[in-house]
Formats: C-alpha cells, sequence, structure tokens
C-alpha cells in the first residue's frame, strides 16, 4: 500500500519518522509525497506548545479534507497528551502515544490488515525516503530527567534512555551503505546518552567517527550543562559537523532560575568562548522564549542585552506558552499578550540582526557543502545544500548539473535573505 508521513516539532520526530519510513519500505510498503496517493497516513504529533497542538489537529483534519478515504494514525507528544481528542478527528483509525511509537509499524499494518515485516528483515537495509538520500536523523536517546517548569515534553516522554552503542554504530554503518552522506544524532536530552549504558555521548562520537566512515556527523540540540570540558576536542576530526545548538531560553540570570534552567548567563557564555576557541568557524544557534512568567521589562532587556553579545548564529525564537500539567502554567506575573508580542518583535531584530553578522563573517570562504535538492529557475537549477558548519547556500548550475549528495567545496558569496549565495567549484 501507500504510506504518507509527516511530523510536526523536533528532529526527534523527524528521526522516528524516518525509522517509520524504513519499517514500511521492508515490509513492501510504498512512501509517497502526496497524501492524495495514499491509503494509510501516519502524523507524527507536537504538543511543546498551545499551538503546536494546534497544528497537530490541523494537519490531521487537511489531510482527511484532500483526502476522504484515507486512514490516519495520529501518534507522538499531542498523541500522549491530547489523545482523546485527537481519536476523534475525522479519519484517524488509531492513535498511538510515545509508549507505542516503537511499534507503530506492526500496529499499523495490522491495523490495515497488512503482513508484519518479518523480524530478520528489521535493518536489513536502509532506504530512499521523500526524495533525498542526503541526511539520515537517527535516534540514539529519548526522555528526559531534568525539571525544566514550562517543559511538557518531558512529562510525555519519559525518563531518560539510550540505545546500546553497538546498535548505534550498526545503524550508521547502514546509513552510509545505503547513500547517505550525513547522519544527525537526536534525542531529547542528547547530551545525557549513555548514563543507562555506563558510557557518554562524547564517547559514543569517538566510536562512531572511529569506526565507521561516515561523511558527517552531525549533533543535534545539547543542554549546555552537560558537557565536559574537554568534549570539543571531538571536532579535531573534521567530519564532525561546525554547528552547536545550545538552548538557553532567556539571557537573564532570574528568568533562568524560575524556568528551572540548570545554567547561569556566565556560565553560558564561558561555555561559548570555550567552544569558539577549540572550534575555527562554529556557528552556535539557540532557543530563546520570551514572555515567561515574571519576566519584567528590565530581565526582558537584560535577555536582550545578553543574546545581542553572545551572537548566534541562528535563533528559534518563541512565547511562553503554558502547558497543563507543569509548574509555570500556575506561576504568577503573567506577561500580557500586547507586550510579549513587542518583545518578540525586539528579539527577532536582535536575531536577525546576529544572523547576518554571522553569516558575513564567510562571505569569500570555501566551505564543503552537502547538496540536497534542485528547483527550476528560467536561469537553470537553483540547489540548496547546507555548510559544514549549518549555513543554507544557494547556487545556480546548468539544468544538466546534478549536484544531488554531493560534498563539494563551495565560494561563499554574498547574504541574500538569510542565507548565502554560492559559486560551486568545479564539478566532475
Amino acid at each position: 500500500m501507500n504510506v504518507y508521513l509527516d511530523f510536526l516539532g523536533c528532529r526527534l520526530n523527524e528521526a522516528e519518522l524516518q525509522e517509520w519510513a524504513r519499517g514500511f519500505q521492508l515490509a513492501g510498503h510504498e512512501i509517497v509525497t502526496d497524501p492524495r496517493e495514499a491509503r494509510l497516513c501516519v502524523v507524527n504529533t507536537c504538543a511543546v506548545t498551545s499551538e503546536a497542538s494546534r497544528k497537530s489537529r490541523q494537519k490531521i483534519r487537511h489531510l482527511h479534507k484532500l483526502n476522504p478515504q484515507v486512514s490516519i494514525i495520529a501518534a507522538g507528544c499531542d498523541a500522549s497528551f491530547e489523545g482523546v481528542s485527537l481519536a476523534r478527528l475525522p479519519g484517524v483509525i488509531m492513535v498511538l502515544d510515545n509508549r507505542q511509537k516503537e511499534t507503530l509499524v506492526e500496529r499499523a499494518l495490522q491495523a490495515m490488515a497488512e503482513p508484519a515485516p518479518k523480524a530478520q528483515q528489521m535493518g536489513a537495509s536502509y532506504h530512499f525516503f521523500r526524495g533525498s538520500r542526503t541526511r539520515a536523523f537517527l535516534k540514539v536517546q529519548d526522555g528526559c530527567n531534568n525539571h525544566c517548569t514550562y517543559c511538557l515534553v518531558r512529562i510525555l516522554r519519559g525518563e531518560e534512555r539510550s540505545r546500546p552503542p553497538d546498535r548505534v554504530l550498526e545503524d550508521v554503518r547502514k546509513l552510509v551503505e545505503a547513500g547517505y552522506k550525513e547522519v544527525v544524532l537526536t534525542g531529547v536530552h542528547l547530551a545525557a546518552y549513555g548514563r543507562d549504558h555506563g558510557t557518554t555521548l562524547m564517547s559514543l562520537v569517538a566510536r562512531i567517527l572511529e569506526g565507521t566512515d561516515v561523511p558527517r556527523l552531525r549533533l543535534s540540540s545539547l543542554e549546555p550543562w552537560d558537557i565536559p570540558d574537554d568534549f570539543f576536542s571531538l571536532w579535531d576530526d573534521a567530519r564532525l559537523g561546525r554547528h552547536l545548538h545550545l538552548p538557553l531560553q532567556s539571557g537573564c540570570d532570574a528568568t533562568l532560575k524560575r524556568m528551572g534552567r540548570r545554567i547561569t548567563t556566565d556560565q553560558f557564555a564561558r561555555l561559548v568562548e570555550r567552544a569558539r576557541e577549540k572550534i575555527p568557524d562554529l556557528t552556535i544557534t539557540t532557543d530563546i522564549m520570551v514572555g515567561f512568567p515574571g519576566e519584567s521589562d528590565e530581565e526582558f532587556e537584560e535577555s536582550l542585552s545578553f543574546v545581542r553579545k553572545i551572537g548566534f548564529g541562528h535563533i528559534h525564537l518563541f512565547p511562553f506558552s503554558p502547558r497543563p500539567r507543569t509548574p509555570a502554567a500556575s506561576l504568577p506575573g503573567r506577561v500580557d499578550g500586547k507586550t510579549v508580542r513587542a518583545r518578540l518583535a525586539a528579539m527577532r531584530d536582535v536575531a536577525r540582526e546576529s544572523k547576518k553578522a554571522h553569516l558575513a563573517r564567510f562571505v569569500g570562504h570555501v566551505r564543503p557543502v552537502l547538496w540536497e535538492s534542485p528547483e527550476n529557475t528560467p536561469d537553470g537549477l537553483r540547489w540548496s545544500g547546507l555548510t559544514d558548519n549549518y549555513i543554507r547556500v544557494y547556487a545556480l548550475t546548468p539544468v544538466n548539473v546534478n549536484l544531488h549528495n554531493r560534498i563539494l567545496p563551495t565560494r561563499l558569496l554574498g547574504v541574500v535573505d538569510g542565507a548565502v549565495l554560492g559559486k560551486v567549484g568545479r564539478v566532475g
């Protein structure tokens, strides 16, 4: 049967989607990019904010509208949070919470009266997915033991747990054999990897770099308080992407304390300084929340000033969203909507200028770009790709030139609309 897969939210959700894609393909089913062609749709939902929950429901309704005959499975965080209401949506035949994700393919095939994949087939090989074999997101860790006061994900995904290192290495090798040029390690709390196996993320990364031929390895979000002093020595291997996503959430210590974040702005600044000393041309990105309960004008200005001082390459910016069952939902000092919108606009301006300044640093440089996909333009093909340090690059080529899934030296020519224009070196 034809299966359509979609997700909202984090890279971990995307990694799980790719796992399900491989499971369906190994059972002989086809992954399609148009839901109107599908007999089954699977949506990996998100509940990190109320807006994410709303968009999860909106996506399911939209799929049913596009294809009223399709069967829909809702999975993931919003399925764990509001499973009963998701089950009432048109077209939904099954709701699977985070505890049931590991058996989603088998449950889906049983519900659709389709044969399940044979046990010996699972993990046998990795397949083409969504028109691109350039980057694979590999889930190596789930759950979180932190107690950030605003976070619902910790409640929905449970305690920390990691995949055994040997299995991770085996999966990386299979992804490389299947043609992927970049593997991104993902987890809810990736920096905590291995605590339940007597190992560490640093050890895992070192083993992957030593024991596989992966052309490029990248790490997803890392909580800054769990990064050891010698961690940055891993970047002696040029295959490790020169990009760190370090969620800050606020540039004010008083706000961070109410959030339950286990770091101060001084500690964060010293971590960034060490990272930049050890990793040349590093891109550091982050998450920033505005409007947390009790955030005064003075606290916001302090946060704004600190974010400006660090100079992030990109900022994921969002307003506080009170989530039921979290301590922050009942904190006093709720910030009114008009103030939140004004603060978002001010922080967005700083984020835009920081990103522009960061990108401008690399104009004139030659960097390796993993080229992903093209679009047709009157002047030829406009290719999109990522540098080793996570800069989005666009380049024009004649229509007969194929850059797909190739890592090629590219000269960065100029900054346009939050990305960089490039010129690819000689293409053989």
